[in-house]
């Protein structure tokens, strides 16, 4: 009871302090900004490539490339939030639907993804068990209710395509020809700017798409971004000098990524205040730091494929500070393949692989001469022995084992 008693006093500690946030959704990555720096020239071929529809004409559809935090879906869904008001003001039918591909569950299959598509409508479509036809003719059935333009925002479009095949793309681009009373115009978001040359040439013909690149921010522009977001969310001085700048570098490190800055911020954020600080130190993004990266190592390992996830589940059984070589963890891999209930891939395959895991940053690999017996890989882990056992448990969630 006393220690009831004694959270009930906690929690009204807590409310009776004074923030250091006047708005936390600033921080947040669903927020979508009314000044976006440095992005104005996007902005701009965005609007002109979409604005047709305020004469209820098709636009052409459009793909924004660029990597991870350099705008992409910020500029889109602001851009289409001032499209959806000019629309409304003039009476014009638009409707948009935004779905990221980058969930599993929504965007493994082209079932799922119509599906989806089809409830973002309004209708009723079970998660399985119709045929796929069918699911397409409840999602025309949804478009065609009325006359209206849909644009249709595909984010992180090529996770898409990489589980269900680009085929997905050029059905969606045929869609218009079934249609009545309405029209669809496709947005694709992508990470990977190489995206297209991966494209069967017919579904690239039938897409049409225009493009637009997103270049990485430098550490000067991060922080220009991060100030616009800090003078949102915090109250005056809250900040010690340092802070953004080191946020910035921290970012600039990582390609210059935008979202990984403002998560730095609002994790920083976070920790200040759980500790009671009333200003936000250069040693508070540190903390952040760590724990962001304990996160994408974690996102990582799961959205990788279920070959390289067997192949990082036997090299985490290697012991902290120890070394073993590519037969060794092959051995291993063949065990979890078994138990996973996945064919085996031949040991230059789990080779390859080791390497990408490297390329990852999951591990450390390192390609070293035997002599007349060829060449291995040396593998010792590069996570902390905490991060490790999660990541163990993932891994037996995700392959079943």
């Amino acid at each position: 009871m006393t220690g009831q008693l004694g959270l009930a006093d906690f929690f009204e500690e807590f409310l009776n302090k004074q923030s250091i946030f006047i708005d936390k959704k600033a921080l947040q990555q669903n927020y979508t900004p009314q000044v976006i720096p440095h992005r104005q020239n996007q902005i701009n071929q965005v609007a002109g490539i979409l604005a047709p529809v305020l004469r209820k004409e098709k636009p052409s559809n459009i793909f924004c490339y660029g990597k991870t935090g350099t705008g992409k879906t910020v500029v889109v869904q602001y851009v289409i939030q001032k499209l959806l008001e000019s629309a409304s003001a003039r009476n014009v039918p638009l409707k948009t639907v935004y779905v990221n591909c980058k969930l599993k569950k929504i965007a493994d299959t082209e079932y799922r993804i119509i599906a989806e598509l089809a409830r973002s409508l309004g209708k009723d479509v079970p998660s399985t068990g119709l045929p796929t036809d069918e699911v397409y003719n409840l999602f025309l059935e949804a478009i065609d209710e009325k006359e209206q333009t849909v644009l249709l925002v595909l984010d992180e479009v090529d996770r898409l395509v990489d589980r269900a095949g680009d085929e997905i793309l050029y059905n969606l681009t045929r869609i218009n020809g079934q249609l009545k009373k309405s029209q669809v115009s496709l947005v694709g978001i992508s990470n990977d700017v190489r995206f297209m040359d991966n494209i069967d040439p017919r579904v690239k013909s039938s897409l049409g798409e225009e493009e637009t690149i997103f270049h990485p921010y430098n550490a000067m522009e991060l922080k220009e971004i991060l100030e616009e977001r800090a003078k949102l969310a915090f109250r005056p001085d809250v900040l010690e000098g340092g802070v953004l700048e080191k946020c910035s570098a921290y970012a600039a490190r990582e390609h210059g990524d935008a979202r990984r800055a403002i998560d730095l911020l609002r994790v920083a954020s976070e920790v200040a205040e759980r500790e009671n600080a009333t200003k936000i130190l250069p040693e508070h993004i540190d903390k952040a730091e760590e724990r962001i990266e304990r996160d994408r190592v974690l996102e990582i390992t799961v959205t990788q494929p279920k070959q390289s996830q067997a192949v990082f589940r036997a090299i985490l059984d290697i012991p902290v500070n120890k070394k073993i070589e590519t037969g060794e963890v092959y051995e291993k891999y063949k065990g979890i393949c078994s138990a996973a209930g996945l064919t085996p891939l031949t040991q230059r395959r789990v080779s390859d692989l080791i390497g990408e895991l490297d390329m990852l940053g999951l591990i450390t690999a390192k390609v070293i001469s035997k002599g007349r017996y060829g060449r291995t890989r040396q593998i010792y882990m590069t996570v902390s022995e905490d991060l490790s056992t999660k990541l163990k448990d993932k891994l037996k969630e995700e392959l079943g084992i």
